[in-house]
Parts: structure tokens; sequence; C-alpha cells
């Protein structure tokens, strides 16, 4: 009875202070402190022009003016004569030459990147791009697909549908099926298996070769796979299952295999890559006989590239890497026009950096070197001799954008504002768009040339601005200190208004703390950041720091964590904590700390190992046992089970429930195919053997990101009153 009674006190409370100033309905239900974003552009080949979609019309912009320029095509009107019951239009891409464009409607997403609809190609006529000469469904019987994609010569698509690869010849109309082998939660053909998709950050496997008449194409044979089944309740009598094959760390892989189909010929080769456990990404180079294959070993710690022919499967090894911990893929591998170079990224040195290599794998230069990592590479101006890159080279907290000749010389700094910049470019580079924001000011899109004179501004975000001077927002202060090991540690702090030194406190805490991960950026926090000022108003001092393990501070910090997943990251959250506690302004008894996924595992380790330190965590989706989660992710960092058992033991948060005294709120979706529901589960039975009490919170057929139905509304407002109840 006392419990309900104040859980109703503090609601009421959270709901008073909500009628003066930010409030979790506007926030998670009416979104109306959502920053306006700018989507990425489609940028047309004369690098000046874009296209968007508007009211079902695809309308082309002038993008250094903003103005309306034409109409591309009304698509809704254009899909009535194929397609009567067109409901929703959900995408669309041109061919390389520009006269022809994929539409995609009706989609229904699978996973987090994966996703089937209805594709229809359409044919424009004539200069001004406007009528339309043909319009051919890719499918047939209205069944959805997989990834429809044009050839350079757009007179063919390849797609996938029931886990095999056919292409469709536009000219002649005839379907060709490439694999028949397809199977569900068997074999693969064309698209990625579950863990490829999460960790390898891509759902299409296939890629067409530069003169349109070969497809290389992964194979993924999954029949050894253990499958994960999760439970859904829909409005039937019993309730739905969905199994899928999900390799937990220590099980079998999917054998993955790369082939290479001819369209004259009919015929495919398979490669023969030897030795290897996963195959990160292919690419064409500009020989279309020619393909990139990067291979590596389950450790990950062992790259390399591998040239292979089209026409015979022949392979010749074109690099190789080592790393005594792990290697991080990236999509910065790019083949020069000339045929004879190509640019690769690197840590070997210490830091991440970009690199120029000629097509016997011999390293011509260093384009960029330094004590600090290259953080995204752009793209490169090969008529100018130029590459793009953002960096953090002036602190680990903000990014820059730069260019550099490929000689590595004549570097030019294109942002001028400290904070954090994000670029994308025009086709020909002659424009770029700069994503701008701090930690205190929401992003501002901005038009620059080549020469960085400013265009024009596209968004400002001028309303959110407003909101913010109305609702009296802190700003976020950014700090470092060193800990008793003599690491120094990025961080940054919200004080409630009117703050009073002479007072005391409570501390709240966020965390994510994963492997090459930042919270403590100079950027806009989006939804975070009004839900942390809320908690300021109410009192709180909001505080985030970067453990060791994060990133930007080049490749030893970020991988000593190697093998003791969890261990120094929670010793380094708990450090901050004591720091914090040792303030005079801060009340020491009532420190809490709250993180989602990687950030709930080590809200978890905190409460438990941290003891003595936190009086409160939230944990929403954690990982509360890394034999738990799957091969890629896990085993880069830790190895398998059975080769590091102490690694995975000593920081697994279910072996440490027992020492947990303080408040403890536990949350996940029963539907998350990512972090399964399994290490919730696993955890209420830990804490109830060990007659820990603790506060739970499920989500019915809700995914790792908990949203849908009201869930993200409801879950917020559960937060901050365990919050306004318990620290």
């Amino acid at each position: 009875m006392y419990r309900i009674l104040v859980l109703l006190v503090f609601g009421c409370f959270n709901q008073l202070k909500a009628q003066d100033g930010i409030n979790l309905k506007d926030l998670w239900q009416n979104y109306a402190y959502t920053a306006n974003r700018v989507p990425g552009f489609n940028f047309q080949k004369d690098g000046r022009h874009y296209t968007k979609i508007e009211n079902d019309v695809i309308k082309q912009y002038d993008l250094t003016t903003g103005k309306f320029t034409k109409d591309i095509m009304d698509v809704k009107n254009a899909l009535r004569s194929v397609y009567s019951d067109q409901n929703s239009f959900d995408g669309f891409g041109f061919s390389q030459d520009e006269r022809k464009i994929i539409l995609k409607t009706e989609s229904e997403a699978i996973y987090r990147r994966s996703s089937k609809a209805l594709f229809f190609v359409m044919t424009i006529d004539g200069e001004d791009q406007k009528n339309l000469n043909s319009i051919v469904p890719i499918h047939k019987s209205l069944d959805k697909i997989s990834y429809a994609t044009f050839n350079p010569q757009a007179d063919k698509v390849a797609f996938v549908q029931d886990n095999n690869l056919y292409y469709k010849d536009l000219e002649s109309g005839q379907r060709i099926q490439i694999s028949s082998d397809g199977k569900n939660n068997q074999i693969i053909n064309g698209s990625t298996d579950w863990v490829y998709e999460e960790e390898f950050a891509f759902a299409k496997a296939f890629f067409w070769s530069g003169d349109g008449n070969k497809i290389a194409y992964y194979k993924f044979n999954e029949s050894a796979v253990k499958e994960f089944t999760m439970t859904e309740y829909k409005s039937g009598l019993y309730p739905e299952y969905v199994s899928f094959k999900y390799p937990k760390t220590g099980e079998d892989n999917a054998k993955v295999s790369i082939h290479i189909f001819d369209l004259n010929t009919k015929k495919t080769i398979d490669i023969d890559l030897g030795d290897f456990e996963y195959i990160p990404r292919i690419k064409w180079t500009k020989d279309p006989n020619m393909l990139c294959i990067y291979k590596m070993n389950r450790h990950q710690n062992e790259l390399e590239l591998i040239l292979a022919e089209a026409t015979t499967g022949n392979t010749s090894s074109l690099l190789k890497e080592k790393n005594k911990y792990y290697i991080d893929v990236t999509d910065d591998l790019t083949f020069l026009e000339d045929g004879e170079r190509f640019i690769w990224s690197s840590e070997k040195s210490g830091y991440n950096h970009i690199y120029l290599y000629d097509l016997k794998g011999k390293e011509l230069r260093a384009i960029t070197k330094g004590n600090f990592d290259v953080t995204s590479f752009y793209g490169i101006d090969e008529k100018n001799n130029r590459i793009f890159y953002q960096a953090a080279k002036e602190s680990p907290t903000q990014r820059e954008i730069y260019s550099a000749g490929l000689k590595g010389k004549k570097e030019i700094k294109h942002s001028k504002r400290e904070g954090w910049n994000n670029a994308q470019f025009s086709s020909t580079f002659d424009f770029y768009v700069n994503n701008y924001s701090n930690a205190n000011e929401p992003a501002t899109f901005e038009v620059f040339d080549r020469n960085n004179k400013l265009v024009r501004t596209i968004e400002d975000n001028a309303r959110l601005k407003a909101k913010q001077q109305a609702n009296q927002t802190q700003s976020v202060d950014f700090f470092n200190f060193k800990t008793s090991e003599d690491i120094t540690l990025n961080a940054y702090m919200i004080k409630p208004p009117n703050f009073d030194a002479n007072k005391k406190y409570p501390v709240f805490m966020y965390v994510y703390g994963g492997p090459g991960s930042q919270t403590v950026k100079d950027s806009w926090g989006g939804q975070n950041y009004w839900w942390f000022q809320m908690l300021a108003q109410n009192g709180y001092l909001v505080v985030s720091v970067d453990n060791r393990g994060t990133g930007a501070r080049g490749e030893e910090f970020k991988k000593m964590t190697y093998l003791q997943l969890g261990k120094y990251e929670t010793i380094d959250q708990i450090e901050a904590a004591k720091y914090l506690a040792k303030q005079s302004y801060v009340d020491s008894e009532r420190i809490g700390i709250f993180g989602w996924s990687y950030g709930g595992y080590m809200s978890s380790l905190c409460l438990s190992k941290g003891a003595e330190t936190f009086k409160t965590a939230i944990a929403v989706a954690p990982v509360i046992n890394w034999k738990w989660y799957d091969t890629i992710y896990t085993e880069r960092y830790m190895r398998t089970p059975q080769e590091n058992e102490n690694g995975y033991e000593d920081n697994s948060p279910i072996n440490f429930a027992d020492l947990i005294k303080g408040n403890y709120m536990l949350v996940h979706g029963n539907s998350d195919d990512n972090v399964h529901f399994q290490n919730s589960a696993e955890m209420t039975n830990a804490l109830i053997q060990n007659g820990i009490h603790f506060e739970n919170l499920y989500y019915p057929n809700r995914n790792h990101g908990i949203y849908g139905g009201g869930a993200r509304l409801h879950l917020y407002e559960e937060m901050t009153d365990f919050i306004l109840e318990n620290l």
C-alpha cells in the first residue's frame, strides 16, 4: 500500500512539472521536440540537382537555390495502370544514365536492414524526363521481392525472392532464375543471414559487374546453425512462434561461399577461397572480370583481400592485415578509375588513417597521418585528385571535415565551427551539405561550394532553439578527470536550473560504453537531450562518461578491453561515480545510472560490482551473459567461451546478481531479435534465487527499440517515475 501511494505522489509531481515545461507526452507522443532533419540527398549525376518525393511525385530541385525545377514523375498516377491497389510509395532509385527508375512500394520490414516489397521499373522518355514510356513490374503475381537493382546498363534488374536470386531482362521480359536451392532457414542466395545483416551491416548480397554481364553473389548454408524462437502474442487464441537462425558464441556459423553468374553463358563460377570464416565484403574492381573479396578468420584479427577472376575463378592475394586485437571492417575500399590503384583505410599506425595502394598490393603512401582518427571516408574527386574525409583531429568529442591531395599534401579543413560536422558531397564534389550541431544547438544543414563558400542554409531548427529558450534549458558542459589509474576520461554534465554549489544534488548517469562508441560528443543529443533537461529541472545532475574502450582516441584506448568486455568499462564508470561523489555539490548517497543495450549491460554491472557506489540502475534490453549473444560481435572482442571462459564469466551481470543492493529496473521487449529476451528472463531468475527485489517491465511483441503502440512513451513514463521514486 505504501509503495502504491509513493508512486501516485511522484507520478503527480511529474505531471505537474510537465505542465510548466518539458513533458513526456510532447516528447514521445506528439514529438514536439524533435529536430527537423534533412534526409540524405538523392544527388543526380550533374552534381547540382537532387530529387525527393512529395505527395507521391518525384520532384527535382536545385541544390544551390533550393528552388523546384521540374516534376520527374507522378508515381501514383503512373502506377495505377499496372497496380490500382497501391497504398504506399516507399522509395525509388535511378539507373546510372537516369533514364529509368525503380519504384518501391508496399514495403515490409524483416529485420534491421532487410525488407521485401513490390517493385516497378519506369522508363522516362524525352529530354524533360517527364513522359512515361513503359511500366514493368519486376515480380509476378504481386509476390513481394527484395533488393531490386539495375545493372549499370539498366536493361536488366536483379532481385531476391524466396531465398533465390533472379534477374529480369527488361527488353525481352524474360525472368531468369540464377539459383534454385534456396530454402527458408537452410540456404540463402543473394541476401545475408541474420548475423551478417546485424554485425557486418548489409542485407543485399549480390553485385553487378561494371559491364552488366555478371553478378557476384553470396550463398549462405545455415543448415547447421541453431534456431532461436520468439513468441508473439497477437489477437488469436494461441501465440505465434517466429524461428530464425541465430549463431550464438562458440556455435556454428553459416557456411558462406561466393559465386559469379555469367549472363551470357548462363554458367556459375564457384570461387575457392581456401580457409576462412567470414566474408564481410565483396566489391568489383574497375575490371569487370575481376572481383575483390574480403576474407577473415573467426577471431577477426586477420583480413585478406582476394582478387578472383570472373571467368575462371582463379584467385590471388592483394593485401593482408593482421592485428593483435581485431580488425574493424569498413566500406572505404575504393578502386580508382585508372585501374591501377585503390584507397584503403587501416588502424595499423595505431590510429585509423587512409592509404593509397597499387593493384599489386604495394602501399604507395599514407594520405593521412598523425595522432588522430579518421572517422569517415567520404570519397574521392578523381578529376582533382582529392579525397574527402571526417576526422576527430582537434578533440575526440568533435568532428571536422577535411580534404587532401592523393600525395598526402595540401590538406584543407572545410568545417569552421567547433562541434560535430558531417558532410554529404554531391556526385561531382562541387557542393556539399554540412550537417552541423553541438551539444547545445540542434542541427543546421548548410550548402557549401568546393571553395567552402556558404551557398545557402536549408534548415536551422530555429523552432527548436526557441523551445530551448522557452524551456530555459541548461547548458551541456564538458569536462574531464583522471582516474586512480591515471586515465583521463571525457565527460559532460547538465546542472539543474539555479544551480547552487552549496547544495547537494543527486546524480543520474547515462552510459553506453561499448567498443568504439561515444556518448560524450559535442553534438545534438536528440530526444534524450530533452529528457535529460527534464530530469535536470527536477533537481538532478545528469552526467555521461566515456570509459576505456570508446572511440576516437586511437586503437590502444579502444581495444584495451579486448577479451575482457565490461571489466575496464565498469571500473571506469564506478570511478566516475566516486569522482562525482567527492564533489561538494553531489549527494554521494544518490547516484544512479541508466543504459540501453550495451548500456543496459553496463548499468547492470555497475549496480552489482559497484553496489557501494550506485543506489539505482535502469537496464533496457541488456546483454546479461555474452554467451547468449551472436558470434560475429561477441567473438570479435572476446573470442569464444571455450577459449576465454574467465573473460565471459568474470564480466557477465548474471554472475553478480547477488551483489545488488540498490534499486534495479529491468526492461526488455520479448520480440527482441537482437539481444534476446532470454537475457532478462535469466537475470530475473538469478535475482529471484538470490532474494533481490527489483522491478520488471516487459513489452510484448516489441523489438530491441521498444516502440510502436505507445510503448516508447510508456517506457519513459515508467523510467521517469522510477527515478523520481528511487533516486
